[in-house]
């Protein structure tokens, strides 16, 4: 008898939830608070907590330069429509702002919080003032010598206009006043002038040790600057000098239909950003009234100016962070990643390939197993063809040169390179480039979808066969974000998974109609689909008393029709545990609606990137390994790959990995239903689930 089951028209959401949703931007900020936790957490190691700062820093950027631009522009074209949580473009705004400006106040409070524990550990940010006469001098030259060449100072005046301002630069604004003259009357105006702190040199600058001294001191470039602004005004006088950062919308939006060469058109989109629409302004704190004033006129800036209590663009303290010598003492423990013993066991990875199935789990495994694969396919002289997608690659990246000297040697390499991929476009233009010159087809994805798909396909002939090896990850093929993000990778050589392959290659290369993928779940024209049917029969088997149990990791969650389908299921009777880094628009835990539905996020040392997905199936498990989250673009706008674990030792060994982060209590957070999240506390031993994973036992089957 099927049990009976309320769905979501009939549902009363009492008043202490407002919405069947958490608004997409206010979870993201929720995200981003955890973030500034774990800089807060005193039991994270000292430099470890000057990193998160940073992390927290260059999040923020990203977020007001794509999305409150975004909304900005819905607010200044006069939208008002609604979206699915119930939030108006000019409500969502104000609501953004506010909680920005809480998180920016205490963001800073942690900043000077740190660079006092800094100072305990002998590492200190010093005042001219209180620096030795031999550190002075040193920094004096350094200044004239290095700095002062590459500094311009740009007056403002009727002759000059008020010359551009670099979106995310650091700036310093000066008022000034002529030495022959007395000081000017309220009711006049005062000279100004700004002055870009460059990029091009290091943002902090490291003082001679002093006698006798361990200490290190550093001082910041921009207050360097500072000390020595008079040398670029002579015959004024410094009234007031003030750092500034303006934020600019940092969207591209292309008109992919009538591109004749994308390449082109998106480099052309690349130079408009640099005059996107201004969204932020961050000025010091005690800024001189003139300037702020001039500022917010000249870029058309009221309510979107964050006052600052302290240093601005806390960026780079992830350099800084990395740059102390020694200090291990500080600093998470080391975690060499291991090579695959599968691997290393033998001098020719297809023939291990031929036998089963390899998984490897990014960073506690090593992504040069990666780069072998590539590089043996190209020198190896029965491959004839190569085909992979290429996303974000590192700055010195293994794969393009393999990639390369495969075309050299003659081989058919094909290479699918996004140009699209944010902040990254003009990296990929420079590999695509090069890929070309050295003889790869290369193809940029099709139009008005990025392909975000990570997989590799080596065809090789094998006596009177062609086999198909394939790669396929969760993560970009970068060794750089490979040592900081887990992930995994599943490299196989079984047919239906090469055959699905070849097919996602000829879809995205040539002129072919949507293919009927045998395993994979492809979007923008399946994998939707395949999702749905796979939690409907979860749903399904729950009416019927059968086991029904849906885990899935991935980093956001905000498709509406998605946590629909999840909120049915939840109500069927089916257990779901979602671990979802980021955003997360579903409200778990609330009755009759998501009682079954728990959401977790791990905010840890490394970035939780793995997208991974087990379904029950009446006991008959199965897994997937995919490169989409559950979110509108990546079903729908993006071409996605979603692939099957055939192998029963793998497929266990991905359970393993899911119930491990499951079992985390020391550094997962779990989603209420009112949208914020608490720490996760039980009376079980402490399980951090990053750390443990280091241990392989505890995960690999």
């Amino acid at each position: 008898m099927k049990q009976e089951v309320i769905f979501l028209n009939k549902i009363h959401i009492g008043k202490d939830v407002p919405s069947r949703y958490v608004n997409r931007e206010l979870s993201w900020m929720e995200f981003n608070k955890r973030v500034l936790e774990e800089a807060q957490d005193v039991q994270n190691p000292l430099l470890e907590r000057i990193k998160f700062l940073s992390i927290v820093s260059s999040n923020l950027d990203e977020f007001m330069s794509v999305r409150v631009a975004g909304i900005t522009e819905q607010v200044k074209a006069g939208v008002t429509r609604k979206d699915f949580t119930g939030y108006t473009p000019q409500g969502l705004l104000k609501r953004i702002m506010k909680r920005a400006s809480g998180m920016v106040t205490l963001q800073s409070k942690a900043g000077r919080d740190l660079h006092r524990q800094l100072a305990k550990e002998g590492i200190h940010f010093t005042r001219y003032d209180d620096m030795s006469v031999n550190q002075q001098k040193t920094l004096d030259a350094y200044f004239h010598d290095i700095v002062f060449p590459v500094l311009t100072p740009m007056a403002v005046d009727q002759s000059r206009p008020f010359p551009l301002v670099h979106s995310l630069g650091l700036y310093l604004s000066v008022v000034l006043q002529r030495e022959d003259e007395v000081a000017y009357e309220a009711d006049e105006e005062p000279y100004f002038a700004i002055v870009q702190v460059p990029s091009i040199l290091p943002r902090f600058v490291q003082l001679p040790s002093r006698p006798n001294s361990k200490k290190l001191e550093y001082i910041l470039l921009e207050d360097l600057i500072k000390i020595h602004i008079q040398t670029l005004f002579s015959g004024y006088i410094p009234l007031a000098v003030h750092h500034f950062r303006l934020t600019r919308n940092a969207d591209i939006t292309l008109n992919e239909e009538d591109a004749e060469d994308l390449l082109e058109e998106i480099e052309k989109e690349l130079r408009k950003r640099r005059w996107g629409i201004p969204v932020r302004l961050e000025v010091e704190k005690g800024m001189h009234p003139y300037a702020l004033n001039l500022l917010k006129d000249e870029f058309e800036i009221t309510d979107n100016v964050f006052e600052i209590d302290g240093a601005l663009d806390l960026t780079y303290l992830m350099r800084f962070s990395l740059s102390i010598p020694g200090k291990d003492g500080l600093r998470f423990p080391k975690i060499d990643p291991v090579y695959p013993e599968e691997f290393a066991e033998s001098e020719d990875l297809f023939n291990v390939l031929r036998q089963r199935d390899l998984l490897v789990y990014h960073p506690y495994e090593s992504f040069k197993a990666v780069d072998d694969f590539l590089t043996e396919a190209a020198y190896d002289p029965q491959v004839l063809a190569i085909k992979m997608t290429l996303y974000r690659v590192s700055g010195n990246s293994t794969l393009v040169q393999a990639l390369a000297r495969a075309a050299e040697s003659g081989k058919q390499v094909t290479v699918v390179v996004e140009l699209k991929a944010r902040f990254d476009e003009e990296r990929n233009i420079a590999w695509a480039r090069q890929l070309e010159k050295a003889g790869c087809h290369v193809v940029y994805g099709l139009v008005g979808l990025k392909t975000h798909a990570k997989i590799t396909l080596v065809l090789r002939q094998e006596q009177d066969q062609l086999r198909r090896y394939v790669h396929v990850g969760t993560g970009n093929y970068n060794d750089s974000t490979a040592r900081l993000y887990t992930d995994v990778g599943l490299f196989t050589s079984h047919p239906l998974i090469g055959e699905d392959a070849s097919a996602l290659f000829n879809d995205i290369t040539g002129y072919s109609a949507p293919h009927n993928f045998q395993v994979f779940g492809v979007a923008p024209s399946s994998l939707k689909d395949k999702f749905f049917q796979l939690i409907a029969r979860e749903k399904e088997n729950a009416l019927q008393g059968k086991p029904a149990y849906i885990i899935g990791q991935m980093n956001s969650l905000s498709n509406q029709e998605m946590i629909d389908l999840l909120y049915e299921a939840s109500q069927a009777g089916v257990k779901i545990d979602l671990l979802v880094r980021g955003v997360c628009c579903l409200c778990p835990g609330v009755p009759g609606l998501s009682e079954n539905i728990h959401v977790y996020s791990i905010v840890d040392r490394f970035l939780e990137h793995s997208r991974t997905f087990y379904f029950e199936n009446a006991g008959d498990p199965e897994v997937f390994l995919a490169s989409a989250d559950w979110m509108t673009r990546n079903l729908t706008r993006r071409v996605e790959l979603m692939c099957p674990v055939f192998d029963k030792q793998i497929r266990d060994s991905i359970i393993n990995i899911l119930q491990l982060k499951l079992s985390d209590n020391v550094k997962a957070r779990q989603l209420l239903s009112n949208g914020t999240y608490a720490r996760v506390t039980n009376d079980k031993p402490p399980l951090r689930s990053q750390f443990a994973a280091a241990d392989t036992r505890l995960w690999k089957s």
